[in-house]
């Protein structure tokens, strides 16, 4: 028998009436907010991962826009109920990139004009959808000396703010509906895999960490939860440093991430995270950008040193798209010299972040408040002006 016939009789037969046809449909939206949730899982098995072991992938990439078009509904919902955000109010909000276009789905299904301030390392792709969607984007120059380039934009998030009398802005890094969005998808998660014993999720705002670990602790108290963020960011008591990947790390202290839900977190450096998306890319025809790349390398290598009955559940927040003049262009990747770099089969260890200034993949196994432990190349005292 051929390939071509056993295709064939792998085609399920034809519906024989509307009914079945419907039933057999995708799900009906009536709004685009709608097409938000119930995203998939996939097996991530070898030849990306040893032989034998494997991690289950949640794929964000497919909302619309990515995972934060959940926080940026569930925020601007609350808001609307509270009377924080008036009808016709504008949202001003900061952005790399992915909560940008949530904030854009959220004004478009309430009415909301929106304006998002961003820096240069935005992607023109991401700047042009957001501008195809209404939005006007305004983008900030030169970083903050201290606080970088978040810093600087919320700076300029607070001049909007100040123009607009009738503005809004979510405060993602604070705000604790960015925690509270992402229950549904720890229900999700836990009604898809029915038992998780460890969670691997990048680490930015804080929202999507700690929305989905308190829910996963609550059924599973015994869940490992490992945190994924990149060099050069301060989140987890690391010295900020130049940062080249965008949506995980930062260079201030978010309010909302949850450290005491941490057992461990990973350091992942820009090149490692580009062979990872790679790899992923061609060997399960699944990717995504920075975090993903990052939160697929440490999931690999769990997968590989864990029994081979853990269940392993891996957070992707979106997908390959917005990444193809950047992750995935060649040229771009061989400029900033992001090529060429196979990541070591494990990651270096530190016993904690005041021990050394990481540069490559690295595992720190005591997570700790970055204002309750002194950091290498910078005091107490700088730090807790950072947070202010």
């Amino acid at each position: 028998m051929n390939h071509l016939s056993t295709v064939l009789e792998s085609v399920p037969p034809s519906p024989s009436s509307p009914a079945q046809l419907l039933a057999a449909a995708a799900r009906s939206a009536p709004t685009p907010a709608h097409l938000v949730g119930d995203t998939p899982v996939l097996w991530v098995g070898e030849p990306f991962t040893a032989p034998g072991r494997g991690f289950w992938a949640k794929l964000e990439g497919h909302n619309p826009g990515g995972i934060k078009d959940r926080t940026a509904l569930y925020m601007v919902e609350a808001a609307r109920r509270r009377g924080d955000l008036v009808p016709g109010g504008r949202i001003v909000e900061s952005t790399s990139g992915t909560l940008g276009l949530g904030l854009a789905l959220a004004g478009v299904t309430y009415g909301h004009p929106l304006s998002v301030v961003t820096d240069p390392g935005m992607e023109a792709q991401v700047a042009g959808l957001l501008r195809a969607y209404g939005a006007e984007v305004h983008t900030v120059l030169e970083p903050h000396p201290v606080g970088g380039w978040q810093q600087a934009r919320r700076d300029r998030v607070a001049e909007l703010l100040a123009m607009y009398p009738d503005a809004w802005c979510p405060d993602q890094y604070n705000n604790p509906d960015n925690v509270a969005a992402y229950r549904p998808l720890a229900h999700e998660l836990i009604a898809q895999l029915g038992r998780i014993d460890t969670l691997v999720v990048s680490v930015g705002t804080g929202g999507h960490s700690a929305g989905i670990a308190r829910v996963l602790r609550s059924f599973f108290p015994a869940v490992r939860v490992v945190g994924v963020d990149t060099c050069g960011s301060t989140i987890f008591g690391q010295p900020a440093g130049t940062r080249l990947m965008r949506g995980l790390g930062s260079s201030i202290f978010p309010g909302n991430v949850a450290y005491e839900l941490f057992d461990e977190v990973h350091w992942v450096a820009a090149p490692e995270a580009v062979w990872a998306a790679r790899a992923l890319a061609r060997t399960r025809y699944a990717t995504g950008g920075w975090s993903v790349g990052a939160v697929a390398l440490v999931a690999r290598w769990l997968a590989r040193v864990s029994p081979a009955e853990e269940r392993i559940a891996a957070v992707f927040p979106d997908g390959p798209h917005r990444y193809v003049g950047t992750v995935f262009d060649d040229d771009w990747c061989r400029a900033n010299g992001l090529l060429g770099h196979v990541p070591a089969d494990a990651p270096q260890e530190i016993g904690r972040s005041a021990e050394a200034v990481v540069d490559c993949w690295t595992r720190c196994r005591t997570v700790e408040k970055p204002l309750t432990v002194g950091v290498a190349g910078a005091d107490s005292h700088t730090l807790a002006g950072v947070t202010r």
